[in-house]
This record gives structure tokens, C-alpha cells and sequence, in this order.
């Protein structure tokens, strides 16, 4: 299943079921349903990763307080993280498009089998 529709906004955006958001290339873990919040963009919004090496990061010139998301086993391109934008004072935001793909709880083991 896609994360995101691109004819009409992201189809989770309300979306709060318990369960994991894994990179729709090659099925890494990059973020649980815990860590995502509501938010006013279209994209859904997360405040940490799994693991530490989820993600890989590197400077958007082009965008002051923002860097560039991609996942940590792949490299497939998946978003932004904004700096300091977060739901609390001093935490980051994910955002996120096409790229993730939702796992629902207990399902998690057997979709990321051989990766």
C-alpha cells in the first residue's frame, strides 16, 4: 500500500492505527506510529526514527533549517526533517511522501522478512 496519494494529499493523514512506517523501496523500519503526530501539512509528520541509522541525512541548501531524508539501508529519497519545528520546543519533524509504505502492528515480522 502507498503512503500517499498524490491526487488529492496524503490518504493517512488521520491516520493513527498502531504499527510501523517502513521504506516502500527495500521494507527498512524508519518510523512507528508512537512517533507520529498531527500536523497541518498533507505529509505525515514523525519525531524520531526506529533506529538510529533509519534515516540518512544531509544539508537541503536551498532550505535554511531543513535536511534532506533518505532511507538508512537504501538510500531512497523519502523527505525532510525541519529543524526545531516539531510539536515540542526543540524537536525536529519528519515529513514524509510515496516513500513509506504502513505495516500494521503484529503484521511487522513477516512484511520485513529477508531485508
Amino acid at each position: 500500500m502507498s503512503f500517499c496519494s498524490f491526487f488529492g494529499g496524503e490518504i493517512f493523514q488521520n491516520h493513527f492505527e498502531p504499527g510501523i512506517y517502513v521504506c516502500a523501496k527495500c521494507g527498512y523500519e524508519l518510523f512507528s506510529s508512537r512517533s507520529k503526530y498531527a500536523h497541518s501539512s498533507p505529509w505525515p509528520a514523525f519525531t524520531e526514527t526506529i533506529h538510529a541509522d533509519s534515516v540518512a541525512k544531509r544539508p537541503e541548501y536551498n532550505r535554511p533549517g531543513a535536511l534532506k531524508v533518505s532511507c538508512g539501508r537504501c538510500g531512497n529519497g523519502l523527505g525532510h526533517e525541519f529543524l526545531n519545528d516539531g510539536p515540542k520546543q526543540g524537536q525536529s519533524r519528519f515529513i514524509f511522501s510515496s516513500s513509506l509504505k504502513f505495516i500494521p502492528k503484529g503484521k511487522e515480522s513477516s512484511a520485513c522478512q529477508g531485508h
